[in-house]
């Protein structure tokens, strides 16, 4: 595939097991199906959705060039990179990019602090070793790591430093980022239940979680406001807001899996030391998916 558009529903997609704690090629395929068939414009591989944590760099291979086979070209694949050395991260990319998938999202150095500077370098580094894409992930949050004004207008120098995945929970920023960068940098949406929000105020995309399980929902979502039809976007989205809130727990690999299984393109299998979900929490889990599937519009 050639250079793609960071535009659209992108989902962070989640690793498939079976019993056997091996992947679930069979399944994965036809939860990437069901992505297709909704209308998503790209998929990631790998990121926190995806159990970086614990996959290995072969079942990281597979899954690139199993998807890359699939999808036949018909939307990008995206590698997400979470690295604790600047070393490992650069062989991540290299490797990436020798199994063919078409861009990389990037988080900050994991396990150390970084200040400004180190985290520049940090990205800048990776972003010289590669000529993919790259989609930084802007989520201080959860990994106490911000990438200020300052430090993108730093790293656009980087030509392939083209997209950021914005997670700082402020919606201004994105209207922050739009003023100072113009379309330089395309704006990811990467937290649910502020999507419609920062779509509205002109960010071009969405990494979406609970598309994993409704990717036509999140699609049409997506598609609405583009076209200026914010009163049904509303109505989707109102409906939407309690499932999308499972994006927002510790255990949101546990929860958005539960959600795929209950609408039959997934399964509860996760890696240790994440566990199945069970008793009253699988249960209040559970209501939450079953009214949303029983109401869905």
């Amino acid at each position: 595939m050639n250079a793609f558009e960071w535009k659209g529903v992108f989902p962070a997609l989640t690793t498939k097991f079976n019993s056997q704690d091996e992947l679930d090629l069979p399944l994965f395929a036809k939860n990437l199906q069901a992505q297709l068939d909704g209308g998503v414009n790209g998929i990631i591989l790998g990121g926190s959705l995806g159990e970086a944590s614990t996959i290995t760099e072969a079942e990281k291979e597979t899954l690139v060039k199993f998807s890359l086979e699939k999808l036949e070209g018909k939307t990008p694949v995206v590698l997400n990179i979470a690295e604790g050395s600047t070393r490992e991260a650069v062989r991540q990319a290299q490797l990436a990019q020798s199994w063919g998938a078409d861009g990389l999202m990037l988080l900050p150095p994991m396990r150390y602090k970084a200040d400004d500077r180190e985290t520049t370098a940090f990205f800048r580094t990776v972003a010289q070793s590669t000529d993919l894409p790259i989609m930084l992930y802007n989520n201080p949050v959860d990994y106490k790591i911000e990438i200020t004004l300052d430090m993108f207008a730093a790293l656009i120098e980087e030509k392939n430093i083209t997209a950021v995945k914005e997670s700082t929970r402020d919606v201004s920023n994105v209207t922050r980022l739009v003023n100072r960068f113009g379309g330089r940098l395309k704006i990811l949406c990467g937290v649910d239940t502020l999507a419609l929000e920062e779509l509205v105020l002109g960010a071009d995309g969405w990494v979406a979680g609970l598309v994993c399980a409704f990717p036509a929902e999140t699609c049409t979502i997506y598609r609405l406001v583009k076209e200026g039809k914010l009163a049904e976007a509303l109505t989707i989205y109102r409906w939407f807001l309690p499932l999308l809130e499972l994006d927002l727990h510790p255990k949101l690999v546990q929860y958005i899996k539960l959600a795929e299984q209950e609408v039959g393109i997934g399964s509860e299998y996760v890696r240790a030391p994440r566990l199945p979900l069970e008793g009253a929490e699988r249960d209040r889990i559970l209501k939450v998916i079953r009214d949303g599937i029983a109401a869905r519009p």
